[in-house]
């Protein structure tokens, strides 16, 4: 896979088809092939006729890797997002985010929004303005040595995650503490681009997508039916659903 030097950080990418540009973004603890590559959707959205850019987060896959939390948070990693699109020269894309991935676009979106043609927020619903819990036993379990020693059920799925992607625990530790910016009503409310917000309906990870897309001027929800936050990823109407909304677009 490709690497790119954006801003002094080693971030690795993925870069298929032709047309339209999208960029997909994963995940806490998945990574470009895990979360875009194996369900399938690399796949779909080039047989839709896009050029389609999936990075691997910094602390990620084969991204270079910190351990420190202040080289993480939400908005900073956009900011590699952003600086792919300059390395690739891609004046503007649609963009999707998967759950951590989701806050990253959203700050993509606020702070460049000249950049971005219009967001696919999945995988995070309310939850972007008013948390998605305390990221401190999901840390603690990243750290533990044994993962049967860990009592927080969230924590010892994403260990168990963590582990089955073999990941850096200690940088995905680090990312944890630092990547959960909140954004606030007023700023979700200055959002102008069209977006969709896509959410399991057994997701109790991230928050009403309703309470989130009402904030957003132009935005719709998909509801992913009897999908839980680990599984919706890949689902079949999540898929349909977001090519639906970027077709009508189109149109």
């Amino acid at each position: 896979m490709p690497h790119a030097e954006v801003d002094g950080v080693r971030i690795a990418y993925l870069d298929e088809g032709e047309g339209d540009p999208i960029l997909l973004i994963h995940g806490f603890a998945s990574n470009k092939q895990v979360n875009w590559q194996y369900p399938g959707w690399v796949d779909l959205l080039v047989k839709d006729g896009r050029r389609v850019i999936a990075l691997d987060n910094r602390g990620h896959g084969e991204s270079e890797k910190f351990h420190d939390p202040e080289a993480y948070g939400a908005p900073l990693m956009a900011e590699d997002a952003r600086n792919l699109l300059d390395y690739l020269e891609i004046p503007q894309a649609d963009v999707m985010g998967y759950s951590m991935g989701a806050r990253i676009a959203a700050f993509l979106t606020l702070n460049h929004p000249d950049r971005v043609r219009r967001a696919i927020f999945s995988g995070l619903g309310y939850g972007m303005v008013a948390g998605v819990g305390d990221p401190e036993p999901i840390a603690v379990a990243l750290e533990t040595d044994r993962i049967q020693d860990i009592r927080d059920r969230t924590g010892r799925a994403f260990r168990a995650f963590a582990d089955q992607t073999g990941s850096d625990r200690q940088a995905l530790a680090a990312c944890m503490r630092s990547s959960r910016q909140k954004i606030s009503e007023d700023d979700v409310g200055r959002i102008e681009r069209p977006v969709l917000v896509a959410v399991g309906t057994e997701d109790e990870i991230a928050g009403s997508p309703h309470k989130l897309a009402d904030l957003i001027p132009h935005a719709e929800v998909l509801e992913i039916p009897g999908r839980d936050h680990m599984v919706a990823v890949g689902d079949k109407v999540h898929k349909q659903g977001v090519l639906a909304f970027l077709n009508n677009i189109d149109a």
